[in-house]
């Protein structure tokens, strides 16, 4: 075996950023003019995705262990002891998400082209698009954390943009802002985090770090747990976890296909590789560990829940995607980074396939409802109903992703989510055992209604009779090939992809074991977590080969599609017994059910604890601190300036005796004084 040497590392990044120059360009010269936007969009990513393709080859003939040397461009901040480089590292986490983030990315890019095509803003989309998904390729292969920040505010930024890319109505615009601060106070931890590592280990280059943190930092001791929960608290806002998940849901506002880059490719799962990237430091800080896991489990389950009543297609997704970054959390947390890594991999085609596909049904709803001039919500489930008949394709591709997510076998979410349950059930020993028993327990209950709330949201949407209308039935129909090509592609990926990673236990079952592929993943990103992994095993022990309740990993994999198969089974019997009317005749939920409708009336409470007393505060301010005393004082000031000057204009008369008349006066009073 040979060194890896990346190929044309650098074009892989500046790729999307020529198709955001030459987009943004068309937007402000001949924003009609959709063909550029049409062949350059996709042409890039796909183009970066041949190159990451390429580089992943020629690392797979490779010697897979030792770190891999970055490839500096420039100096970038040489500033005394503080020296960053302008350098991109391509290692197997890297080459992960750039595969992932190019490879999705331009099948989302293709699916744009024609759920788009009737858009004004056209270009401008294509342009913010592709400026994702360079900022995104900076945070991954940026090798040190002053240009991981760069790429991290980065999509932040053009989340802003694309979740309020139809600025005009008002509730798309205020979505886009809620997500821009919402994440800003995650970007402030992230700040503090980097300080602190920097005044601790004189060093924010990431191999440097880990290579230098064993010896710096006790293990347990009280900085690395601050830095870790710092780096958690920036991970907890772009990655959606409580309680700063709020902003996701709202992010749906956008376009359906940005929905698909945010939820499945890009920005959300920054925090996860944040995470994973900094694993040595968070295998030092137990404590952060078991925050990491029960706030990752919390999520899960509470996200869940909320997914149960929602009639939004793409809420219901949202929702989901918090959910399963819940899920990615626990595993990261538990100190499995390589099953937190290939959930989120799996995640990736599944989630962008459910995306996608509901673009698919919302284009032809809407589709539908214009050509009969009615103005009901095309993402509302209960105006749906009976679409595979008209969408067969869709259907299929979707139904895919369903059973994926819900963690049957074969496909992929199986082995990925299942891996990560059991994980945390192998990691209950050492001093915070209980906590990680909590942590299985409640990610088997949010498995169990994830594979309901899913199942839920596909026999409203597809099956049944339809309530669409009958008029409306008449337009309705399957998308064009541009759009249903990417989902049969990810249908594909959704089964297969999990398949790179069968745990050994599982591989030597005689009914589930068929699948020849073991544990890849796992060795392919061993150089970068065995560090971590050696951290854990010192100072806790080996992992156990048992769940709290009795049985191995093997035995649980069964028992876990066991429950799927019956929850899904389950939901779509009762599901089909119950009745749906289009959303202008169903009546408000109640009970319970309104509660998980309205999302915990946690929104509710924001406003009332948070966002009502910010705004009270800055009227406050405004009115007595700003216009008050320093407008006040400033405008008091100039008040005395004119009356001064009005009286001394009053002594100016322009005749000579007057002024003479004044001399002497003053003379007199003088001698006064000196003779008094």
């Amino acid at each position: 075996m040979h060194e890896f040497e990346p190929f044309l590392l650098g074009l892989i990044v500046l790729l999307p950023l020529l198709g955001f120059v030459v987009n943004g360009l068309t937007a402000y010269l001949a924003p009609d003019r959709k063909s550029i936007p049409t062949m350059v969009g996709p042409a890039v990513i796909g183009a970066a995705f041949v190159l990451a393709l390429t580089n992943f080859v020629r690392m797979l003939g490779a010697e897979p262990h030792g770190p891999v040397d970055p490839v500096h461009y420039w100096s970038w901040l040489p500033v005394g002891g503080l020296q960053i480089e302008a350098a991109l590292r391509l290692d197997q986490l890297s080459m992960l998400m750039t595969l992932i983030i190019t490879g999705v990315g331009s099948l989302i890019h293709i699916f744009s082209i024609g759920y788009m095509k009737e858009d004004p803003g056209y270009a401008r989309y294509f342009a913010y698009l592709n400026l994702f998904v360079f900022f995104m390729l900076v945070l991954v292969l940026g090798a040190n954390f002053p240009l991981m920040f760069v790429g991290w505010e980065g999509v932040g930024l053009c989340s802003y943009l694309l979740i309020g890319f139809w600025f005009k109505d008002r509730e798309k615009a205020d979505a886009g802002k809620k997500a821009f601060i919402v994440n800003r106070i995650g970007d402030f931890g992230f700040l503090v985090a980097m300080f602190l590592i920097f005044a601790n280990l004189g060093t924010l280059d990431f191999a440097e770090v880990a290579e230098r943190a064993p010896e710096a930092f006790a293990y347990g001791g009280a900085v690395v747990t601050a830095i870790t929960l710092f780096l958690f608290l920036g991970a907890t806002g772009k990655s959606a976890q409580i309680p700063l998940y709020v902003w996701l849901p709202d992010a749906m506002a956008g376009p359906t296909p940005v929905s698909a880059l945010i939820h499945a490719a890009t920005m959300v799962t920054a925090g996860v590789y944040l995470v994973a990237r900094t694993g040595v430091l968070f295998a030092l800080a137990p404590v952060s560990q078991v925050v990491v896991a029960v706030v990752g489990a919390l999520t899960a389950l509470f996200a869940a829940t909320i997914g149960l009543a929602q009639y939004d297609i793409k809420k219901v997704l949202a929702y989901s995607t918090v959910s399963q970054l819940g899920y990615m959390f626990i595993g990261v947390g538990v100190g499995a980074y390589a099953a937190g890594v290939f959930h989120l991999m799996t995640h990736a085609f599944f989630k962008a396939l459910l995306f996608m596909g509901s673009g698919a049904v919302i284009h032809a709803m809407h589709e539908a409802y214009h050509h009969t001039h009615r103005h009901e919500d095309p993402q509302d489930m209960r105006n749906m109903g009976g679409l595979r008949r008209y969408m067969p394709i869709t259907w299929a591709t979707m139904w895919v992703a369903t059973l994926a997510i819900a963690g049957v076998w074969p496909f992929a979410g199986f082995f990925s989510k299942d891996e990560i349950i059991w994980q945390a059930a192998a990691h209950a020993v050492g001093p915070y055992a209980g906590w990680y028993r909590i942590v299985w327990a409640l990610a088997l209950i949010a498995a169990m209604l994830t594979a309901f709330y899913m199942t839920r949201m596909m026999i409203m949407t597809f099956h049944g009779p339809n309530r669409t209308g009958e008029k409306e039935q008449k337009h309705l129909h399957e998308v064009p090939a541009v759009m249903w090509v990417p989902l049969a592609i990810l249908a594909v990926l959704s089964v297969v992809g999990g398949w790179v990673n069968v745990p050994h236990a599982i591989a030597d079952m005689p009914v589930l074991g068929w699948i020849p592929t073991s544990e890849w993943l796992h060795g392919w990103l061993h150089p970068l977590t065995e560090a971590a992994d050696a951290i854990v095993a010192a100072n806790v022990g080996e992992v156990a080969d048992a769940t709290p309740l009795g049985g191995g990993e093997a035995a649980w994999a069964l028992i876990s599609f066991g429950i799927a198969v019956a929850v899904i089974a389950i939901a779509s019997r009762l599901v089909l017994g119950w009745s749906y009317r289009p959303a202008s005749e169903s009546p408000e939920p109640t009970g319970f059910k309104r509660v998980l409708n309205r999302k915990w009336y946690v929104d509710e409470a924001y406003d009332a604890v948070v966002v009502r007393p910010l705004l009270a505060a800055s009227r406050f301010f405004w009115k007595f601190v700003d216009q008050g005393i320093i407008d006040g004082a400033v405008n008091g000031f100039g008040r005395a300036s004119r009356v001064i000057g009005w009286a001394g204009a009053q002594l100016q008369t322009g005749q000579v005796n007057t002024y003479a008349f004044a001399v002497v006066v003053g003379v007199l009073i003088l001698l006064g004084f000196v003779a008094f």
